[in-house]
């Protein structure tokens, strides 16, 4: 399993940042790589990307405004999202830590750490810039 942690600052108020983040079924109004989001139950829903790949996301821990934890899975990878949002007057600090293991690949270690490394970097910096963008 690999880690990658992205801390960044929101030009926002954490209340309009938490909003924003935890209104999943908007995510196709704001976020760059979501075609659609389908809300399962209170506490799932499925992302589809813009070619229709699905990835469903299980909420383990919601506490507004500050933790927001899902549990990550489709067909290539499993893992665990952790975002802590901290006010920094009329900003907010996002701490955004991300886990996540390959389900599909060879298990060689090198393979499979590349494309967790290139999967965790890639979601994560455009939730980020498209989030930042958003609340611009």
């Amino acid at each position: 399993m690999t880690t990658y942690n992205v801390k960044t600052m929101i030009q926002c108020d954490i209340h309009k940042v938490w909003e924003t983040v935890s209104a999943v079924g908007r995510y196709h109004e704001w976020r760059s790589d979501v075609s659609k989001t389908e809300l399962t139950d209170g506490k799932q829903f499925i992302e589809y990307t813009q070619n229709g790949y699905s990835t469903m996301f299980t909420i383990t821990k919601a506490e507004p405004p500050r933790r927001w934890e899902l549990d990550v899975e489709n067909s290539h990878a499993k893992g665990h999202w952790s975002i802590e949002f901290t006010s920094k007057g009329s900003e907010t600090q996002i701490d955004f830590t991300a886990s996540v293991e390959a389900k599909q690949l060879s298990t060689r270690p090198v393979g499979k750490s590349v494309f967790e490394q290139t999967y965790l970097k890639k979601a994560q910096t455009q939730f980020v810039t498209d989030l930042k963008k958003a609340l611009a």
